[in-house]
C-alpha cells in the first residue's frame, strides 16, 4: 500500500514539473532576467560540488553560451546534450537543478566522490539515453522517477552506497539495454527486470520475490523481557541470575562475532570488485565477454610473431583461435601512459553498444594492470588496403561495382557513428587499412572509437594529432580540432584510393612521383583527363559517368574548408544514386550480382586471398596510439 502511494506521489511530482516546463514554453531558452536556464542549472550544479582539480573553473554565470565550457557538449541548436565528467576528482552533492537540462542525452559522472542522494528531479531528463553514476558515494534509495525516462538505454549505478529496494518502475523500463546496480546495499525482493543485460551482484540483502524465502539482512528480534526480581528473589536464586548473565554475555558475544564475520565478508567482496582487474577468471559484461590473459596467450600461441596480422599506432594485431575454434583478431593495445582501468572498461562497454552491419563488432576484451586487449572477429578477406596493394602475392581483384559497394558500406558505417550512435563517435583515422572486408567482401569499418578510448579526456581538441599522413584533414593537422567533417575528409581520400588503386602519399599511376593523391586528382580533373587516374586493373571496365560523379564526390569531401564538405548522409545519397538502389537486401551482401551491366568481371576468383590476410602495416603513423 505504501509503495503504491509513493509511486503515485512521484508521478504527481513528475507531471507537475513537466507541466511547469510546458507553461514556460519550450522556446524560452532564456529566463525573464536574460540568464540562460541551462547556464543557471550548470552553475547550481557547480555550487554543490567541490572541484579540487578546477575542471569547472571556466564555468561562468555571466556566459550566455555554455557550449564552450569544459566537459559540456551541445547540439547544433545550442542546447546542452552531454555532461562527461568522468574521473575528475569531484565531490560534494548532485544538485536537483540537473533536472532543468531538459535536452540532456548523456551524463557520465562515474569514478568521482560525489555523496548525498540521487535527486528525484533526474526523472525530468526525458531525452537522456546514457546515465552513469557508478563509482561514487551516493546514498539513499534509487529514485523511482528514473522509470519515467523512456529513452534511457544505459543506466549504471554500481559501486555506491544506495539502499532500499529496486524500484519497480526502473526494473520494468523496457528500453534499457544495460542496467548495472551491483555492489550497493540494496535489500528486499528483486522485481522482474526487463533490461536486456543487467547485474545486481554484490547486494547481500537482496532476495528473490518468493514469499517462502526470508530476505537476508532482516534483523533477528532479541528478547527484551528482563526478569526484574526483588532483592529477596535475587538472593534466593543467585545461581540462576549468574547463569542468566553468563548466557546473555555469551549470546551477545556470538551475535557480535556473527556481525563482524558478515561485515568482513561484505568488505572483502568490495575489495574483490575493486581489484578484479588482477584476476584471471571469466567475467561477462553485457553482451561483451571478458577474457583472461591466459586465454589470450593460448589463442595466439603466446603472441607468436608468426600470428602477427599487422601493426600500427594502436598496437599489434594477432590472429587467434578460441577453444571453440572461432577465429579472432586480438588487438594488443600499446599505451603505456594509460592507467584508468574503470574508465577503460566503461569506454569499451560504450563502444560495444555500437552495433551495425558495417561496423566491426567487438567480441570482448582482456584487461590486467599492464595489458589492454580487444578481441574482434577475424576478417578472412583482409582490408581494402590489402586488396588494392601488391603485398607479395597475386594482385587482388576488385571490379568497379564492388569498389562502389565498398564505398557505400563505409559511408553507412560512418553515418551510424556520426548521426545514429549515442554518444556519437568520431573515427579520426578513416583509411583503406581500417576498412575490412568480410567473407562476402562487404565493407566493415574497424578501429572506430579507439581514439576516444585511449584519450585521457574526451575533447574535440587534442594536444597530439592522431592519424596517418595523407588521410588527415588540414584543420586537424594544423589545430588539432576534429569533428565529423574530419572523417568526411578521410572518406574522400579512401574513395580516391578505390578509384586509382594508389596510396594517399604515392599517387600518380606512374605520372607523378611521391606526390599527394589529392593534388594529382585535382590536376587531372581540371584537365578533364579522368581516364588517366583510373586503376589499371579495371582495364576500362567502368562507367565514365559514374567515374566523373565519384571523383567529384571525393573532391567535395576533401575541400580545405570543413564547412563546405558534405555530411555522411549526403555522401550516402550520392553513392546510392550511383549504384542505383540502396543496399538493404540479403542478396546484395554477397555482391555476386552487383550491377553486372555496368562492370566487367575478372577471371580471378574473389576467394583467392590467403586466410592470413587481415591487416597491413600502413606507413607514416603519427603520435603513437590514435
Amino acid at each position: 500500500m505504501m509503495e503504491c502511494v509513493k509511486v503515485a506521489f512521484l508521478f504527481f511530482l513528475f507531471f507537475f514539473y513537466y507541466s511547469v516546463d510546458l507553461v514556460g514554453g519550450s522556446d524560452s531558452h532564456l529566463s525573464p532576467k536574460g540568464v540562460n536556464d541551462e547556464v543557471a542549472a550548470l552553475m547550481s550544479m557547480k555550487s554543490k560540488m567541490k572541484d579540487k582539480m578546477l575542471v569547472m573553473d571556466g564555468w561562468d554565470i555571466n556566459s550566455v553560451d555554455p557550449c564552450t565550457w569544459n566537459m559540456v557538449g551541445c547540439s547544433i541548436e545550442g542546447f546542452v546534450i552531454s555532461l562527461e565528467m568522468t574521473s575528475m576528482g569531484l565531490s560534494g552533492t548532485l544538485s536537483p537543478s540537473i533536472g532543468n537540462l531538459s535536452h540532456l542525452r548523456t551524463m557520465l559522472l562515474q569514478n568521482n566522490q560525489i555523496t548525498g542522494p540521487i535527486p528525484a528531479e533526474i526523472g525530468k531528463l526525458l531525452e537522456i539515453h546514457t546515465l552513469d553514476l557508478s563509482g561514487n558515494q551516493f546514498v539513499g534509495e534509487i529514485p523511482s522517477s528514473l522509470g519515467f525516462l523512456t529513452h534511457l538505454s544505459y543506466l549504471r549505478l554500481s559501486r555506491n552506497n544506495l539502499t532500499g529496494q529496486i524500484p519497480k518502475l526502473v526494473a520494468s523500463l523496457a528500453t534499457l539495454s544495460f542496467l548495472d546496480l551491483s555492489f550497493n546495499n540494496l535489500s528486499g525482493p528483486t522485481p522482474k527486470i526487463l533490461a536486456q543485460d543487467y547485474s545486481i551482484t554484490g547486494n547481500n540483502f537482496l532476495c528473490t520475490p518468493s514469499p517462502a524465502q526470508v530476505c537476508m539482512g532482516v534483523s533477528i528480534p532479541l528478547n527484551s523481557n528482563i526478569d526484574r526480581n526483588s532483592p529477596q528473589k535475587v538472593t534466593r536464586h543467585h545461581h540462576r541470575w549468574v547463569l542468566s548473565v553468563a548466557v546473555g554475555i555469551s549470546c551477545t558475544f556470538v551475535i557480535s562475532v556473527m556481525l563482524i564475520v558478515c561485515w568482513v565478508h561484505w568488505y572483502r567482496s568490495r575489495l574483490l570488485f575493486t581489484s578484479y582487474v588482477q584476476q584471471d577468471y571469466e567475467f561477462d559484461i553485457g553482451h561483451l565477454k571478458r577474457f583472461s590473459f591466459r586465454e589470450m596467450q593460448t589463442a595466439t600461441s603466446n603472441f607468436s610473431p608468426k600470428n602477427i596480422l599487422g601493426q600500427g599506432g594502436f598496437g599489434v594485431v594477432y590472429k587467434g583461435c578460441l577453444p571453440n575454434r572461432t577465429m579472432v583478431a586480438v588487438k594488443r593495445l600499446k599505451d603505456p601512459n594509460y592507467t584508468g582501468e574503470m574508465q577503460f572498461q566503461t569506454e569499451v562497454e560504450m563502444i560495444g553498444l555500437a552495433l551495425h552491419r558495417n561496423l566491426l563488432r567487438l567480441y570482448g576484451f582482456c584487461m590486467t594492470p599492464t595489458e589492454r586487449l580487444l578481441v574482434y572477429p577475424f576478417m578472412p578477406n583482409g582490408s581494402v588496403a590489402d586488396r588494392l596493394r601488391d603485398t607479395g602475392r597475386e594482385k587482388p581483384s576488385l571490379d568497379w561495382s564492388r569498389r562502389l559497394y565498398i564505398a557505400l558500406g563505409t559511408a553507412r558505417g560512418l553515418l551510424y557513428l556520426h548521426e545514429q550512435c549515442n554518444p556519437k563517435i568520431i573515427h579520426r583515422d578513416v583509411k583503406a587499412a581500417n576498412i575490412l572486408l568480410d567473407e562476402s567482401f562487404e565493407a566493415i569499418v574497424g578501429d572506430f572509437g579507439l581514439a576516444k578510448l585511449l584519450d585521457r579526456r574526451d575533447s574535440h581538441v587534442t594536444t597530439a594529432v592522431r592519424g596517418t599522413v595523407g588521410h588527415i584533414a588540414p584543420e586537424y593537422l594544423s589545430t588539432g580540432q576534429s569533428s565529423e567533417k574530419t572523417d568526411v575528409f578521410g572518406f574522400g581520400i579512401l574513395l580516391l584510393e578505390l578509384i586509382t588503386g594508389q596510396k594517399a602519399l604515392d599517387a600518380g599511376n606512374g605520372q607523378v612521383q611521391k606526390g599527394m593523391i589529392l593534388e594529382w586528382v585535382r590536376t587531372l580533373h581540371h584537365e578533364k583527363r579522368l581516364d588517366v587516374l583510373v586503376d589499371r586493373d579495371l582495364k576500362g571496365c567502368f562507367d565514365p559517368v559514374d567515374l566523373e560523379k565519384s571523383v567529384e564526390l571525393a573532391l567535395q569531401c576533401t575541400q580545405s574548408n570543413p564547412y563546405l564538405r558534405p555530411k555522411m548522409s549526403e555522401v550516402l545519397k550520392v553513392l546510392e544514386g550511383l549504384i542505383g538502389q540502396p543496399l538493404h537486401t540479403e542478396e546484395s551482401q554477397g555482391g555476386n550480382n552487383l550491377n553486372e551491366a555496368r562492370a566487367c568481371s575478372f577471371s580471378r576468383s574473389y576467394s583467392d586471398a590467403p586466410e592470413e590476410s587481415s591487416f597491413i602495416i600502413e606507413a607514416m603513423e603519427l603520435s603513437g596510439p590514435r
